[in-house]
């Protein structure tokens, strides 16, 4: 390294090999903190090797990573590896069509534990994988929050894969909280296992599958998801091992109960002090917004035989997770990286209304964060009808984009059965800071007339849930 400029900046020479252009971008400096950062390489016709150029010299300044074009292999990730340690306020790295393989993006995943825990984003675009592996960066032990793997030509086997590393029988991803899969090549097929991964996931926020191949097979299995769903035997028998399971750790915990097992007045004590440990759970202001599912784990921590009774009656009511919270908005900002977001239609307020966007998603990231103690879904409260098993819809999605896709008005009529669902469940919690569910669906450019009943009702229905034009309505009303 030597330097070849003005004081306070430095200049690096690196391989010749490279090729491409690359970009390293980060945020506005405020006034008196010298420019923002760039690093760019000189233009092809020039013979010159392509040089960094830093203008400061702290690194705790650098809160992304931008590369664009550029050739990335083994050995500029071995210099990754020697860099990646110092950059303690590192939030976001994207790599944009760099040429990426299965055996370069295994060693780049070892690489993230070296970054620092601010590190929640990573966006892999236009990066076609061979094994389409991408699903090995939703491992359990990934802290990665948001991931936009768009352009990659992930077919109905990559969606497979991320599908299963959403969730599974045995274990869930909980801390991807938005999945970009625009632009790719995922059918029905591929839809079908997406929305498997999200039967049992209740993390993510935020899922875009636009400009995909998905007719009205998959869109019918995603709309599946959002509504009370069929447990498959699996399930049924898993959901069972866990009650019991749950039923005696409950007991071994308990004074009363390994004392005096076997009196019925203490098992009733027992039930009671179960009840007033809800009501207790519940008081809290921060998760008023929501039963979080730390208040349904402490429902659900009863002894073995009510377990056994609950699992026979089944008089459970639909959860309500994943309401977002307006006073934790200062709080979720800090450290976190900016949720992708779709185009808003122009007009009065759009401005506000991606500003309103982001906070609305940061907040209930923020609420999913504090209730680190996530019950598994299938312990959720479940309805039984004609001896079958039905659990309540995923609630916790709250965007879901499927524009430019190849839906008609059979997908459609699927979404509003959806919706419907999702607006009726809501309405006994009125007083909550917030709708349960979709508060974002995006169906349009698809093969249906965009004036058809079904799409009208589906618009009129989610109008009054989305709180960027809520609030937009309330400003207009306020000027008027």
């Amino acid at each position: 390294m030597r330097s070849t400029s003005a004081p306070g900046s430095w200049r690096q020479t690196l391989p010749s090999y490279a090729h491409g252009q690359a970009t390293r971008t980060f945020p506005k400096l405020s006034p008196g903190h010298g420019p923002s950062k760039t690093l760019s390489r000189l233009p092809p016709r020039q013979k010159k090797p392509p040089k960094v150029e830093l203008e400061q010299e702290d690194s705790k300044t650098v809160k992304e990573i931008y590369i664009r074009g550029w050739k990335v292999e083994d050995r500029i990730l071995g210099i990754f590896s020697k860099c990646l340690p110092a950059l303690s306020q590192l939030q976001a790295i994207n790599l944009w069509k760099v040429g990426l393989t299965d055996k370069t993006l295994t060693t780049f995943i070892a690489l993230l534990p070296l970054c620092s825990s601010t590190l929640r984003k990573v966006s892999l675009e236009g990066n076609p994988l061979p094994e389409q592996s991408y699903y090995k960066l939703m491992g359990l032990d990934s802290t990665i929050a948001h991931l936009s793997l768009r352009n990659n030509n992930i077919n109905d086997y990559g969606a497979q894969l991320l599908g299963q590393a959403l969730s599974t029988l045995q274990n869930s991803n909980r801390t991807l909280v938005s999945l970009n899969l625009g632009f790719n090549h995922i059918g029905d097929e591929g839809a079908g296992y997406i929305a498997d991964g999200l039967r049992l996931n209740r993390s993510l926020l935020w899922l875009s599958l636009a400009h995909n191949r998905i007719q009205d097979k998959g869109a019918l299995k995603l709309a599946e998801v959002l509504r009370p769903f069929e447990l498959t035997h699996k399930e049924v028998v898993e959901r069972r091992r866990l009650l019991l399971e749950k039923g005696s750790q409950e007991r071994s915990r308990s004074p009363s109960s390994s004392r005096h097992g076997d009196s019925k007045t203490d098992r009733e004590k027992s039930q009671m002090m179960g009840v007033s440990t809800v009501a207790l759970v519940d008081k809290p202001e921060k998760m008023q917004a929501m039963k979080t599912p730390k208040g349904l784990g402490k429902k659900k921590e009863k002894s073995g035989e009510v377990a056994k009774k609950e699992e026979k009656s089944g008089p459970g009511q639909s959860p309500t997770p994943g309401a977002p919270k307006k006073e934790d908005a200062s709080k979720a900002a800090k450290g976190k990286v900016t949720i992708p977001e779709q185009k808003m239609s122009k007009g009065k307020g759009t401005k506000m209304g991606n500003k309103e966007k982001r906070s609305i998603l940061l907040e209930s990231e923020q609420l999913l964060v504090e209730a680190t103690e996530m019950v598994n879904p299938l312990l959720e409260p479940v309805e039984h009808r004609d001896g079958k098993v039905f659990m309540p819809g995923n609630k916790v999605l709250l965007h879901l984009n499927l524009l430019r896709n190849q839906i008609t008005e059979v997908g459609l009529e699927g979404f509003l059965t959806a919706v419907q669902y999702q607006v009726q469940a809501s309405k006994p919690r009125t007083s909550s800071k917030g709708p349960l569910g979709l508060l974002w669906l995006s169906l349009a450019k698809n093969c249906f007339d965009p004036q058809c009943p079904t799409y009208t009702m589906i618009q009129e229905l989610m109008l009054p849930r989305d709180p960027v034009k809520a609030k937009t309505r309330e400003e207009d009303a306020t000027a008027t």
